[in-house]
Order: structure tokens, then sequence, then C-alpha cells
């Protein structure tokens, strides 16, 4: 038993550190915080595997318990005072950048601009952008797929505005 879990654990890290990495942005700021935050994704993903019954996907239990990390870190951030700016500043882009810079710092637009959502909208933003369907999202957040599709059209139409598009 103890084995199956902690094959399970190195397999949803592997498969899925990187979208953990990516919540983790979308709830926090701070380079180091974030990299805090997701330690305690990856402790809770642990902590939780013994849960996993398998009606949803590993990726979709993963996200939901990355997001409720995300929550409570958000709750518990909010009381403690910030001497850090929120926002890390973005280069304005240059003449002669190459087309993996521009991408790159068209992602970081991209990522601040989720960062000011509501939070809602933050967290259906955040997986639709890695490529979950509101189905998904819905049982990863536990509202209804309605729910989810409602919160993305407005985080959408939020971002067009947010982005000037």
């Amino acid at each position: 038993m103890a084995k199956d879990r902690e094959k399970l654990f190195q397999a949803a890290l592997k498969d899925f550190g990187p979208m953990l990495n990516r919540i983790a942005s979308a709830y926090e700021f701070d380079p180091e915080l974030r990299r805090d935050l997701v330690q305690e994704m990856a402790l809770a993903l642990w902590r939780a595997l013994p849960k996993f019954e398998g009606r949803a996907s590993l990726k979709t239990f993963a996200a939901r318990i990355a997001h409720y990390r995300g929550v409570d870190h958000v709750a518990r951030e909010k009381r403690r005072p910030r001497t850090t700016s929120q926002f890390p500043d973005i280069p304005e882009p240059g003449p002669g950048l190459d087309v993996e810079t521009d991408r790159k710092q068209q992602a970081q637009v991209l990522i601040k601009a989720v960062q000011k959502l509501p939070l809602p909208l933050r967290q259906v933003a955040t997986l639709a952008l890695e490529g979950f369907e509101a189905r998904e999202i819905g049982e990863a957040l536990g509202i209804s797929a309605n729910n989810a599709s409602v919160r993305l059209a407005r985080a959408k139409a939020t971002l067009k505005k947010e982005l000037g598009k």
C-alpha cells in the first residue's frame, strides 16, 4: 500500500509538477513564497492520495488539491503584511527581440493579467490555461460545469479588456 502511494505520488509529481507551479503562480506572486506554496501543494497531494478513488483523473485530483492549498495560502497571506511589490516589473519589448523572448514576455503579461483576476475567475482561468474542460474545472473546484463555464466566460472577457484585445 505504501509503495503504491509512493509510486502514484512520484508519477503525479513527474506528470503534474509543472502544472502545480503554474497553479501556484496564480495564487502567489513572490517567487520565494511561490516555491513554498508548491511544496505545500505537494505535501497536501501526498496526504490526500489515500482518499483518491479514481472517480476523476489524477490530474483533476491534483489540480483540486492545489487549488484548495492556493485558496488557503491567499487567505493566510492576506492577513500578513507584504514588504515586496506584488507584481514583478515586466520589461518593455525592445528592438531585435527574438521570437522566444517575445513569447516569454507575452506569457508574463498574460500571467500578470490572470493574477489580477478575482480569485474565482483566476481559478477557472488557470485551469483552462492548463487545458482543462469546463466539466473538469467544475470537478477540480467543486462547482458545476455550467458554473465553471460562466466563470470562464467572465474571466476571458476580463482578460480581453485587461490585455486590450
